[in-house]
Parts: C-alpha cells; structure tokens; sequence
C-alpha cells in the first residue's frame, strides 16, 4: 500500500528514495523522570495523546453515564455538615414521618423510572439547581444568560441581583410556573437537568444569580421540544412570561444549542441515573417521594400486570425455543449430507 516496496524487485532496480530528515521540533517528544540518559528520547503513543479526551468525556456527566452527576456532589458538602451538626449537637432525627408497610398496609412508590412523579421530581430539580448556585466555583457567566442585559420582566432588576443567591422555593416557584402553564412532563424535568449540566460543563460556566433563570428557562424550552410530543413554542412561553419576546427568545435558544454543540442526545442509561440520583438528592434533603396505600383496584391492576409480563414473557421463552430447535435440525440435515456424500 501507499509507497510500499515490492519484495518481488530487486533493491538495484528500485532504489529507495531519500529519507528526509525530520527536525526534533517537528515531533512530540515525551520525556520522563523514569527515562534514563542512556535510553534516549521517548516518543509518546498516538493512543496516549488521545486518552486525555476520552478520560474528558467520561468525566461529562451528561454524556456519560458511569460519570457522577455533578448536583449530587456540590450537594454532599451541605450534607456532610448537617449530619456533622447533628452529630455535635446530639440531635435525634424527630418523629418519623416516613411511612413504612406492615402487614395490614402496603404502600406503593408510584413514582418510576418511566413515570415519575411530576411534583416531588420538579422539586428535586430545583434543589439541584439551588446546590448548583449556592456551591459554584466562581461567577463565569456571558452576556446572553445575564437578567440585566436580558430582563425577563419589566420589573426593575435589584442592584444585587448578582450577589443574592435564590433561596430553594424561589427556583421550584419559577420550574413549577413553567411546567404548569405549559404542561410538561416529569421526564421533562430530568431532561432540562441533563441540558443545564450539559451548558455548564461544555460552555465552561456557572450558573449564578445573574443568570440562572435564563438559563433554566433555555434548558425547559429545549427539553420541551426534544422530549414532549406536543413541543410548546417559542410564543407560547412568551405568554407565560409577558414581558418578553419572541425574538429574544429565539437567540437564547440559538446560543443554547451552539454551546451545547448541538447534542442534544440524551441516552437511555444517563436519563435512569439522573433520575436515581435525584432520588438520593430527596433522601438526603428529606424530600421523599409520596407513598400511596395499595387498594384493591390497584392491587388487581398490578396482578394483571404482572400475568400480562408473564405470559409474554413464555411467548418469548416458546419462539426462542422453536428458533433453536429448527437451528438444531438444520445442523442435523447438513451432518447427513456431509455423511452420505
């Protein structure tokens, strides 16, 4: 291939052609304490050079899903100094208010990984989005994210919008507005998590007082048109939001998209561990899903259900046999064959 020589010619009629040499510059020369003087130079791997990158996207959350979620791990600091204070402090946990099934009562988590429940995982996200805030690094932020080159409202933005961080209710006050007026889903809400990480981990910013609900109100409008089957358009957020326009809007989203490179993809396997992570945000922060008896209507609902999987289930179990079954006889029929020929 290429400028390969032929082992059929003789080295006098094709002789090679002059080696050029290459300058010490011109190649990544790797050099190592472990290297010695003797040894010489140490030329670096092409598979070395490139395993920076990839050890990069595994660390994106987003994107991969043995990555840790990045609001899971602002929020430990807090945790870890609650249960420290509680410790010092010798405070017992309180009543118990979670509830627990017995004999006489079964109670049943309708929230699942397929169908979570709408209130209880808005409310995880804007906890989320609080550790986000009040956990930042700094205040990198840029101009079509900031509220007061970018007002959402008519208001008058406070001379220390950019200082004050929102408090929790605040955040879940603005998600629940949004979601409510619009009808998005719950999994919506896991994928507007999943676009805000993805922002701030590609664009390389924070999310600030300055600019978190525009950047909260790019992340809802791009997951509802990815997700929802019914998208809710540019204009009918300016209904919700009276005081801005279609125009501005549509740049939002437009710069949203160019900082997210325009992944948009959001894999099955990270949405389940956004979704489980938020489930250990609320057992740490005593936000617990609700849990509902099981009533009979309910409980014969699951039992058909169930029989329903389990009947598929042999459906299944019977193709596959027949499949191996005439895969047996087909290799039967070829032995005969080969035996009488």
């Amino acid at each position: 291939m290429g400028a390969t020589v032929s082992c059929c010619a003789s080295p006098g009629e094709s002789p090679k052609p002059p080696r050029r040499e290459v300058e010490l510059e011109e190649c990544p020369i790797t050099t190592t304490e472990d290297v010695s003087e003797d040894t010489g130079t140490y030329l670096q791997h092409i598979s070395d050079r490139e395993l920076p990158d990839e050890l990069a996207q595994e660390a994106n959350p987003s994107d991969h899903p043995r990555a840790s979620t990045l609001f899971l791990n602002k929020s430990q600091t807090d945790v870890r100094e609650k249960r420290k204070s509680n410790y010092l402090n010798h405070m017992s946990p309180g009543l118990l208010t979670k509830k627990y099934s017995s004999c006489s009562t079964i109670f049943i988590d309708d929230s699942t990984v397929s169908q979570p429940n709408l209130k209880s995982t808005v409310k995880c996200v804007a906890l989320a989005i609080y550790y986000h805030i009040k956990n930042r690094d700094s205040n990198r932020s840029l101009d079509i994210f900031d509220e007061k080159i970018h007002p959402l409202s008519r208001e008058k933005v406070p001379d220390d919008y950019s200082i004050v961080d929102p408090e929790h209710k605040l955040i879940y006050r603005f998600v629940r507005t949004l979601f409510s007026s619009a009808q998005l889903t719950a999994e919506c809400a896991i994928v507007t998590l999943v676009y805000l990480e993805r922002l701030l981990t590609y664009a390389e910013m924070d999310i600030c007082p300055c600019n978190w609900k525009r950047i909260v109100l790019g992340a809802i409008l791009l997951a509802s048109k990815v997700w929802d089957d019914q998208a809710v358009w540019n204009v009918d957020y300016c209904q919700i939001l009276k005081d801005i326009t279609v125009e501005d809007m549509n740049e939002m989203e437009r710069h949203f998209l160019e900082l997210l490179q325009f992944n948009i993809n959001v894999p099955a396997s990270v949405y389940a561990k956004y979704y489980f992570d938020l489930r250990s945000l609320a057992d740490e922060n005593d936000l617990s899903f609700p849990l509902e008896p099981l009533s009979n209507k309910r409980a014969q609902k699951l039992e058909a259900i169930s029989r329903l999987c389990e009947d598929r289930y042999k459906e299944l179990s019977k193709s596959a046999m027949r499949r191996s079954l005439s895969a047996d006889n087909l290799v039967g029929v070829r032995h005969s064959q080969a035996v009488l020929s």
